[in-house]
């Protein structure tokens, strides 16, 4: 049996930002155009006119200040209201594959390690590009990467579940370095005429290096322990494919078959869900609220995070303890655990301890025990 160790991270960062001011004008100018179009029904009481959304409603409601999205044009445009994303040629990289490089080459670099000594690649997103050929083997090929590639996808937990699959791959021995990334474009599936969800998400790409700690070149995060669990629910749920509606010429304009959410279910089922995964999750390993050095949990909701804080800690967390990016990048699925790691680990000490967590739709919790090694 092998020692697992995250070796390296990356974070790519879209160019583009929409702040909630933008966004809200957007939304309030669709609203309007809408409530003038269906005046008669409103008026008869058939339907109901849609109410505006507010910069302060938003942070109030989630802690989302901006997002970065990969195009902000057909987002902010009140009759398009959805990014406008090229649709790629065969003969192309792919959306996702494209943005994955950037990332995977820092953790690559970060940890001393040249592609072709990578034994797999594990995509592992919310959404993916397409049915097949699997967007892994693409990032493999690009990258030059060797022995083989899946896609995986549990949701807003994919990431912890990916880094679950490489260690226990690595621990086994039947791989020695595995990179998992996660390429979210969240922008292609929110419904941004929503006022209840429309400011939930963003776009962005994250990725890890796992390989057998002694191969370790440089300081890196002995992975402790992993811990994974779901349960069924339809309180977050997604029918469409990737791009579907946001490519010209292929518009769909079905509520259904975007990301859909009962808030208030959610924020009732989940909450204890996870802090009791977490909890049992740090007893099994024997380690108390007081051995942790920092929680990395999932940019969801501020009020969320806040709530998971307070029950793993037993208190309220310190500043620098439970980092959020929340405010910066939205809620950006199973990137946003990853985000917070990589921008806040750095410091840790030999022998200090975290935890990733994330969770979501599913329902899906995954758990990371990290130990800091120099």
């Amino acid at each position: 049996m092998h020692q697992p160790a995250i070796t390296g991270h990356g974070v790519f960062t879209p160019g583009e930002t929409i702040t909630n001011d933008e966004l809200v004008a957007a939304f309030n100018a669709h609203a309007d155009r809408w409530n003038a179009d269906h005046a008669e029904a409103i008026a008869a009481g058939e339907v109901e006119a849609k109410a505006h959304s507010s910069s302060d409603f938003i942070l109030a409601a989630s802690g989302i200040e901006q997002r970065f999205v990969l195009d902000k044009t057909g987002v902010l445009d009140p009759g398009v209201m959805h990014p406008w994303l090229r649709e790629r040629r065969d003969d192309e990289p792919g959306q996702m594959a494209e943005m994955a490089l950037g990332p995977c080459r820092e953790a690559l670099d970060m940890a001393g390690v040249d592609p072709s000594e990578v034994d797999a690649v594990i995509c592992a997103a919310s959404n993916h590009e397409r049915a097949y050929p699997a967007v892994a083997i693409e990032i493999q090929d690009l990258l030059g990467a060797g022995g083989f590639a899946f896609d995986m996808n549990v949701a807003c937990s994919s990431a912890t579940f990916g880094i679950q699959a490489a260690a226990d791959m690595v621990r086994s021995g039947s791989i020695a370095r595995a990179l998992v990334v996660n390429p979210e474009i969240c922008s292609a599936h929110l419904e941004w005429r929503d006022r209840d969800c429309h400011f939930i998400f963003g776009d962005v790409c994250t990725a890890v290096l796992i390989e057998r700690e002694d191969l370790a070149r440089g300081p890196h995060f002995r992975i402790r322990s992993t811990r994974c669990a779901t349960q069924f629910s339809n309180n977050i749920r997604n029918n469409d494919g990737f791009l579907r509606r946001t490519r010209k010429g292929h518009m769909q304009d079905r509520r259904d078959m975007q990301f859909m959410q009962n808030g208030r279910k959610v924020f009732k089922e989940v909450l204890p869900l996870v802090s009791k995964h977490i909890a049992e999750h740090m007893a099994e390993d024997g380690i108390g609220p007081g051995d942790l050095r920092r929680l990395w949990l999932h940019q969801a909701n501020r009020t969320m995070n806040d709530y998971i804080g307070r029950k793993v800690l037993g208190r309220d967390p310190e500043p620098g303890e439970q980092p959020n990016i929340l405010q910066d990048y939205a809620n950006t699925s199973s990137a946003g655990s990853i985000i917070a790691f990589s921008k806040h680990c750095e410091d840790l000490a030999h022998g200090d301890l975290g935890l990733i967590c994330s969770f979501g739709a599913g329902y899906s919790v995954g758990s990371v025990i990290l130990e800091r090694a120099a």
